[in-house]
């Protein structure tokens, strides 16, 4: 007999720790013009019952990094390198018949889009029923019962009855959700929110975000959250992940990131954000120039011709050599820790409030 709170077919939690591990992960798409690097030599990991937020630009490698995870890049158009561990498990070296098997089950994904993500063929009942029947062997009616419960878990009204209506009949909001219960279906141990709530309303944000910790609290599953909302990760995430031009170029917890910040992209991101209470006569601070071409990177850190900080930098070392990434906190940049501390003390956290 098929529980409905909690799927059967999958090992106890083993701890804290090892649970995903990404490592040197390259992601490189061919097309007329060259070679695109969308991700170039990126590291993290992240432990179950913990949250890891990644934000960053549009174009910043992100939902590239995630799609990785669960491989669903095209191999006659991509190329995917490095290593993407799974409780030790590389998940770039199983086949696509394993990958079926833990996708929607151990690891699922709520995508950007719910009208492309869903099919318009199916009712809404059945795109959630059959993965969940597929994973778990339970029968039609435990289904529909499933189905049913994380519809009105994440605030469908009249769920018994929307069960049966297609994509089409729902709002965006509305399929949003849909795509949300349909990613919580088998209680995935990991669980990837590429923009979870960007078409919501204030009030069903707060509601998912509260459902989203709700299931991590009490199956100890490990969340990679995208967003371009850094309240949200405030609220959400453990540990930050901060991606510019397919690189991290700043990371450690949430409170060391946003109260401290170490990179000038990180300060830009910050800056360019309203501020609750603030003065509404004040201007935004954007960050000038556009994003590098990923066909093109510049040499040295690709965000130094963005940057407004290296004339702080001795010689020519922003635009001659990459900055590493330090283990642990720390910031891909070439400016000291002490010009870095001066900076944020006296020009950008006066900004932030």
């Amino acid at each position: 007999m098929t529980t409905l709170t909690k799927t059967e077919d999958k090992p106890a939690p083993t701890g804290p720790e090892g649970f995903l591990s990404v490592r040197d992960l390259r992601v490189r798409f061919s097309t007329e013009d060259g070679i695109v690097k969308a991700v170039d030599g990126l590291s993290f990991d992240v432990e179950r019952g913990k949250t890891l937020g990644i934000v960053g630009e549009s174009g910043s490698g992100k939902s590239v990094t995630n799609l990785a995870v669960l491989g669903l890049h095209n191999p006659q158009s991509s190329q995917v390198e490095g290593e993407i561990l799974l409780e030790g498990k590389d998940l770039l070296k199983s086949s696509e018949k394993e990958m079926e098997t833990l996708r929607g089950n151990k690891v699922a994904m709520i995508f950007q889009d719910p009208l492309t993500a869903m099919s318009p063929y199916y009712t809404v009942g059945r795109q959630l029923s059959e993965p969940f029947r597929k994973h778990t062997g339970a029968s039609k009616k435990e289904a529909k019962a499933r189905a049913i419960e994380m519809l009105t878990k994440v605030g469908i009204p009249q769920p018994a009855t929307r069960f049966d209506d297609y994509p089409h009949q729902f709002s965006g909001g509305m399929r949003q959700r849909a795509m949300i219960a349909m990613s919580l279906m088998c209680d995935p141990d990991l669980l990837i929110a590429d923009e979870p709530t960007t078409a919501l309303d204030v009030t069903v944000q707060a509601q998912i975000l509260d459902l989203l910790k709700d299931l991590q609290q009490e199956f100890g599953s490990a969340i990679i959250f995208i967003t371009h909302d850094l309240g949200v990760i405030a609220n959400m995430a453990d540990d930050l992940l901060v991606m510019y031009a397919g690189r991290a170029v700043e990371r450690g917890s949430v409170s060391e990131v946003l109260r401290a910040p170490q990179h000038p992209y990180t300060w830009g991101l910050l800056s360019s954000m309203p501020r609750l209470g603030g003065d509404i006569s004040e201007e935004l601070v954007p960050i000038p120039g556009s994003p590098p071409s990923l066909l093109n990177r510049p040499t040295g850190c690709p965000f130094h011709p963005r940057c407004a900080f290296t004339d702080r930098v001795e010689g020519s070392l922003c635009s001659g050599e990459r900055p590493l990434l330090p283990e642990g906190r720390g910031a891909a940049c070439h400016l000291t820790q002490g010009e870095k501390q001066s900076i944020f003390i006296d020009q950008i956290k006066p900004r932030l409030g």
